[in-house]
């Protein structure tokens, strides 16, 4: 049969498209319920702040990071796939971003002034909607930040030089705000061809986030937003922990919420409980974020969201893997200098704030709530193993719902394979390569990697190599002294004021006089030391030995990287390089001249001989 030109286009697009939305409705609002397809619609799930634009790109040796830069379709699957694993049905981002006067170049905000927009980050949320539609996951999107994190309402008043509160009732703000409103409801995704206010994959839209404006801003805002999708839900997002009647009255809001952290006199159950008695027979209720209390206090409020049949609740917050391997990770500046984002299914390096019991409940719940018993969790699928560029050095993207990975080698592409690693911990290493192979003989090989977890091992990865291997690295992330040979001084493990130190999970920390020494078993090549300064620049000084006894200085040069405090109050740091030691050197020792953190180590040493 012939087809008509628009036919065949009509075809085309779609088989460029990708996988099919796996959503067929709206979820709409019938008197205090969220209902889907003629059912309540209920959910226990995530806040994922970084989903359309990550904040915590922090790697130590990238002197150009800012720490933002736009996810790729890796990441996002692996988030929202995560939160479906989980058990979740639905994830909150947060704001869209707008340009501050202190933002340095190349930052990708989405608002760049009154009605101008980046296309490159909008095409970021056109690929996370576009992934959110094949996962099966819906997205809460709020508009416009109350803080200055990523820009918000003071920077759309410094666009007009007016102060932030000018925000709220300004006619030129608000009509410079709702052209950012028209430009997103009415925008057609670039990736799927659907306009926005018609695709299904968004939950509800949000007026913004922790706003403290008055009842007629919502209106006027929420009003506007109905006015050009009638689709959609509108939730307030007025900064509460007990709701306002203002809200629970306005025709323009269909959905209310709450925040809750530590600080009030009430629990966040009672709470809960309160608020939902306020808002049952009139509104669906959110808790639209909660954390920064022990699991204990976090279940007693998940146990309030169920009993009160409040609508959802998100819990604070989620992080995904990075491409580059491993995970992002966001220290929590109001989390006390203890509780971080969360990652699924949890590791030991967060045993300080609960992480693997915290993650075992919420996934619990979040099928309870939606009277489903949890499957088991499926056999990871194969990790990515990532180019080796380094001496041995390795990085892969992981995946969901993996516990650990075992690292292979082989002296052939096809093998056999040996395994010369296992229960590796993707979450023990940040922004650095997760693995060092330091048995590797002189000679070429072949990497690959499986992923394991109570379910089983996965088919392996990818094979890279063959890699010329001549020198092989010692790597030390001080997690503790095990691979120091010897301490000197007044030295500890620091594992708190993490954002500081770029998100570096744990560190050595030392004053003057204090040294670590290494020992490895072949002739030194050379050594790396990546250390922080939290107060004033105090060099390291470094030195080698044959021996172990009688050491002398050795020559390194000091990379310093400009990259300011930022909103973080980031610390200085530093690469320190080992030049020219001598064939007979073994020993390596690292002094500390006044009060430093030694993030890691790395030495190079010649490989054995088969």
């Amino acid at each position: 049969m012939k087809q008509s030109i628009p036919t065949v286009v009509a075809l085309a697009l779609a088989s460029s498209l990708g996988a099919e939305s796996q959503f067929r409705d709206f979820v709409r609002v019938q008197g205090d319920q969220l209902m889907e397809n003629g059912r309540p619609y209920r959910f226990l799930s995530w806040n994922i702040p970084n989903l359309h634009l990550v904040e915590d790109h922090v790697p130590f040796a990238d002197a150009t990071a800012t720490g933002w830069r736009l996810p790729d379709r890796f990441e996002v699957t692996d988030a929202l796939a995560t939160v479906r694993q989980m058990g979740g049905q639905e994830v909150r981002t947060y704001v869209l971003s707008v340009q501050r006067p202190q933002d340095p170049p190349g930052i990708p905000r989405h608002v760049l002034g009154p009605g101008r927009f980046n296309e490159e980050a909008f095409h970021a949320l056109d690929l996370v909607l576009q992934v959110a539609n094949e996962q099966g996951v819906r997205l809460i999107i709020p508009f416009v930040d109350n803080w200055h994190w990523w820009g918000g309402r003071a920077e759309y008043a410094g666009f007009r030089g007016k102060t932030k509160n000018d925000f709220w009732t300004d006619p030129q703000l608000l009509e410079d705000f709702k052209q950012t409103l028209r430009f997103v409801l009415t925008r057609t995704n670039t990736l799927t061809g659907v306009r926005y206010a018609d695709d299904k994959a968004i939950l509800c839209w949000e007026t913004g986030n922790e706003l403290e404006c008055s009842p007629s801003f919502t209106r006027q805002i929420a009003g506007f937003i109905k006015s050009l999708d009638p689709n959609h839900p509108v939730m307030e997002g007025f900064h509460a922990t007990v709701l306002r009647e203002e809200s629970l009255t306005m025709p323009e809001v269909d959905i209310v919420t709450t925040h809750h952290y530590p600080g009030g006199q009430k629990s966040f159950a009672q709470l809960i409980r309160e608020n939902a008695a306020r808002a049952r027979g009139r509104k669906p209720y959110i808790v639209g974020e909660f954390g920064f209390v022990s699991t204990r206090e976090m279940a007693d409020a998940i146990q309030a969201v169920v009993e009160t049949q409040t609508a959802g609740a998100l819990a604070w917050s989620l992080r995904f893997r990075s491409r580059d391997g491993g995970f992002y990770w966001h220290s929590e500046p109001a989390g006390g200098n203890k509780y971080k984002a969360f990652h699924w299914p949890g590791s030991p390096i967060a045993d300080d704030y609960d992480e693997i019991p915290f993650m075992r409940l919420v996934r619990e719940q979040a099928f309870a709530i939606r009277g489903l018993t949890p499957p088991p969790i499926p056999i990871p699928i194969p990790p990515r193993l990532l180019p080796i560029t380094e001496p041995v050095l390795l990085a892969w993207q992981g995946s969901v719902g993996a516990q650990c990975y075992g690292v292979e080698r082989a002296s052939r592409k096809n093998g056999p394979w040996t395994a010369i690693a296992d229960n590796v911990d993707e979450s023990f290493t940040q922004y650095q390569p997760l693995f060092s192979d330091e048995t590797a003989p002189r000679g070429r090989w072949f990497y690959r990697v499986r992923a394991k977890n109570q379910s089983g091992l996965s088919e392996p990865s990818n094979v890279v190599g063959p890699v010329r291997v001549r020198t092989v690295t010692l790597v030390d992330e001080l997690g503790d002294f095990a691979k120091a040979h010897s301490r000197a001084g007044d030295l500890e493990i620091k594992s708190r004021d993490c954002r500081s130190a770029m998100e570096d999970a744990h560190r050595a920390a030392g004053t003057a006089g204090s040294a670590l020494v290494y020992r490895v078993a072949s002739p030194i090549v050379g050594a790396r030391v990546f250390v922080f300064f939290p107060k004033a620049l105090a060099d390291l000084k470094l030195s080698l030995s044959a021996d172990g006894v009688t050491f002398r200085p050795a020559a390194a040069e000091r990379k310093d990287f400009p990259f300011g405090a930022g909103d973080y109050g980031y610390w200085r740091r530093a690469i320190y390089e080992l030049k020219s030691p001598e064939a007979t050197d073994r020993f390596v020792r690292i002094e500390f001249t006044g009060e430093a953190q030694i993030s890691r180590v790395e030495i190079q040493r010649q490989a054995d001989e088969r």
